[in-house]
């Protein structure tokens, strides 16, 4: 499929490198408010719906943070108790992890203080956050006062689906919303966007005029509603329907079957 279509790698691929990312004012901009959020020594939100881009602006926001000066660490949080995620964070962090929950929020704070003295400012990426239990968002203003709150230690960005923005309203986490000084927020593409989201994969791929007509990118933009992760799935599947069908054009057709392959 690669060599047919003049593809030097694989296209539509998660696998590319952050500097050959796909840009736009509103992505640029997210990115830039979480990193001025950082470089104040403060923590922030991202809000954004599934398949928008939240990966990438996060992995944008780790490449912005020289390593000289920043220790960085991505955690990919799910439903889980509190002792369980302060687990996970501090596996991040290289805790070795305590038996009970107040001896690994002290070991953890001890850390992340020791990172500090080594000239170094931890931040946490903590990702899928609408899955996260009010209690344990709660985690995130223990693990982060230093002393008695006078402190700022680490950097906490908390990344999620809109979901989380109704779970940070709730009474008992005021403190940790109020501790976000940023929310960033993702939108899905228009169909122009997609058009030109569409060309800008397949030129970094090795492509510079893509193999899709007209109708193909309306149609992509019609099934996927402008959503990254659909846009991809149903561009490489319409690819590979048009190889075996030894077509050198991918059409509207190919994008109704590949979209009957996906999702039956």
């Amino acid at each position: 499929m690669q060599s047919r279509f003049g593809f030097h790698a694989a296209p539509f691929s998660r696998e590319f490198a952050i500097n050959r990312r796909f840009e736009l004012p509103f992505l640029q901009e997210a990115a830039n408010g979480l990193h001025e959020a950082v470089l104040l020594r403060e923590s922030a939100a991202l809000i954004a719906p599934a398949g928008s881009g939240k990966t990438v602006v996060l992995r944008a926001l780790r490449a912005a943070l020289p390593e000289a000066r920043f220790r960085v660490r991505y955690v990919k949080v799910t439903n889980l108790s509190r002792r369980d995620m302060c687990r996970e964070i501090a596996h991040a962090m290289e805790v070795r992890p305590a038996g009970h929950l107040p001896a690994l929020v002290r070991a953890l704070q001890e850390r992340m203080q020791a990172v500090e003295s080594d000239g170094l400012r931890p931040v946490l990426l903590l990702d899928e956050g609408q899955d996260m239990r009010p209690e344990t968002l709660g985690l995130l203003k223990i693990i982060t006062n230093f002393d008695m709150d006078s402190k700022l230690v680490a950097s906490v960005i908390l990344a999620g689906q809109p979901p989380l923005r109704r779970t940070l309203q709730h009474p008992e986490l005021e403190d940790v919303a109020r501790r976000m000084v940023h929310f960033a927020t993702l939108r899905l593409l228009s169909r122009e966007e997609t058009s030109t989201y569409v060309e800008h994969r397949c030129a970094i791929a090795g492509n510079v005029t893509p193999p899709f007509d007209a109708q193909a990118l309306d149609a992509i933009y019609e099934i996927s509603r402008g959503n990254f992760r659909a846009i991809d799935r149903l561009a490489r599947k319409s690819l590979e329907i048009a190889a075996a069908k030894d077509e050198d054009v991918v059409g509207a057709p190919h994008l109704i079957e590949a979209r009957k392959v996906l999702w039956p």
